[in-house]
């Protein structure tokens, strides 16, 4: 994982890397609502065809050329830039650390480089008889671990005369589709109940998770958002994809809470799954206070409910009847924890139900200019609330705000005037999540209200 100090850093820079075109904000939905692929689904698809490897991609002439190519309408460096630039490459390398192999020892599972817990996500994992000769698990996260087994379509994707859903029927993964998008990196970069960092993984030295997909879209881009994407594969508009992110990974919480198989451990439940930041602080802190959202009191252990505090904001601004009855849900759901499992699994499946029942709808809105003032107002509204006491929420809530700044940024939505203020203000709020271990609320909401005010 990237740790959330260092998006902040790099948040800036995003802008620079691709060329968005001009937001057509009515033209949204034009890919967004096709069928969505579910959380295994994505996985399986991925799997149903053969992993040829990222040799196979590496010509000079196809995706491995060291600059981009003047007249081709993709780059063509993209697998240079993997290579080179993207952290997905050196993960099997990730595995041969000494930490990696402390965390091997601790769990008792030998060799990480061995381990399946761990080759499902540090490396392209297709089961051995949809491996070709050419795969290797030393490219780590290859090009097929996010685009699907190129077996049948990597002799026909550059052919200008085919059609892309040609492409799509025979393997080619949907990711400039955010619902599938979100499902697939979130199955790793979150979990699901194939894919999951337990609290043991964790308890043994694995890093937290933390994510937030419009923001890790951008960290090591390797295509521009130009007329000819746009043409073949539908606008992208980053405020609609961190919207879309959040609805996922409330799903994917609330899919394993309620695996009996996944979600619980002997008596425990399954601890990943809780705000980490609600226990882990010194007993002698005294500093609970009471978060609204939640309406537990002092000692509770709490779900970690970041991505669906996250997804009542999206809410607020497609359909506020719907975001009130999500609050109302997570209440309940948060209340049902005291009482027994029966109830929790009760609670959290209504729940998902009103998630899902959503993500379509978020999916073909358009998130007009407006939607910066209405997000940050509303993010500074749960601050002043108490919603973000403790890290996990306030840490999303830094990835929201960045994200649709930078997506106004981009498609030229902003005033040059306003530009200067706006780059500060997501700096300071960045400065107030930098360090888990020293999360001052108080700082953290007035640099909230300090970037609110600087936005048109």
């Amino acid at each position: 994982m990237v740790p959330t100090q260092f998006v902040g850093r790099l948040w800036n820079s995003r802008l620079g890397t691709h060329l968005r075109a001009p937001v057509l904000w009515a033209v949204l939905a034009m890919l967004a609502v096709q069928a969505p692929v579910g959380a295994a689904g994505a996985v399986g698809e991925i799997f149903a065809h053969k992993h040829l490897g990222p040799a196979s991609c590496a010509s000079s002439t196809c995706h491995g050329a060291n600059q981009r190519a003047s007249k081709a309408r993709i780059e063509m460096n993209e697998y240079s830039l993997w290579q080179q630039k993207d952290p997905h490459a050196s993960s099997w390398v990730t595995l041969g650390s000494a930490e990696s192999r402390k965390i091997g020892a601790k769990l008792g599972i030998g060799d990480p480089r061995e381990a399946g817990i761990c080759l499902d996500c540090h490396i392209d994992h297709p089961p051995e008889a949809q491996r070709g000769e050419k795969f290797m698990f030393s490219d780590g996260v290859g090009c097929e671990a996010c685009h699907g087994g190129a077996e049948r379509w990597i002799a026909t994707h550059d052919d200008d005369q085919r059609k892309r859903t040609e492409t799509l029927a025979e393997g080619l993964y949907p990711t400039e589709r955010p619902v599938a998008r979100a499902r697939l990196c979130l199955s790793c970069h979150m979990g699901t109940r194939e894919r999951m960092i337990t609290h043991r993984i964790m308890g043994a030295g694995h890093p937290r998770l933390s994510f937030e997909l419009d923001t890790f879209t951008w960290l090591n881009p390797h295509y521009t958002i130009d007329a000819d994407y746009v043409q073949r594969k539908g606008e992208f508009n980053g405020a609609r994809d961190w919207a879309i992110g959040q609805g996922v990974s409330a799903i994917n919480l609330l899919d394993i809470l309620t695996d009996e198989g996944k979600g619980w451990a002997g008596i425990f439940p399954e601890l990943v799954l809780f705000d980490c930041h609600a226990c882990h602080k010194p007993m002698s802190g005294r500093t609970w206070g009471t978060r609204p959202g939640t309406g537990l009191g002092p000692g509770v252990v709490r779900l970690n409910d970041a991505n669906l505090v996250m997804f009542r904001h999206v809410l607020g601004i497609v359909d506020q009847a719907a975001a009130n009855d999500v609050l109302a849900a997570t209440r309940a759901l948060h209340q049902a924890t005291l009482i027994s499992r029966e109830q929790t699994f009760g609670a959290a499946r209504a729940l998902k139900a009103k998630v899902e029942a959503q993500l379509d709808k978020v999916a073909a809105h358009a998130f007009g200019p407006e939607t910066l003032g209405q997000v940050l107002a509303s993010l500074l509204r749960d601050a002043e609330k108490g919603e973000f006491r403790d890290f996990a929420a306030a840490e999303q809530a830094a990835l929201a705000a960045q994200s649709v700044v930078a997506a106004f940024q981009a498609a030229k939505q902003l005033s040059e005037s306003d530009v200067p203020a706006l780059n500060a203000g997501v700096d300071r709020v960045y400065a107030a999540v930098e360090k888990e271990d020293a999360f001052d609320r108080t700082r953290f909401v007035e640099a909230l209200r300090s970037l609110r005010a600087a936005a048109p």
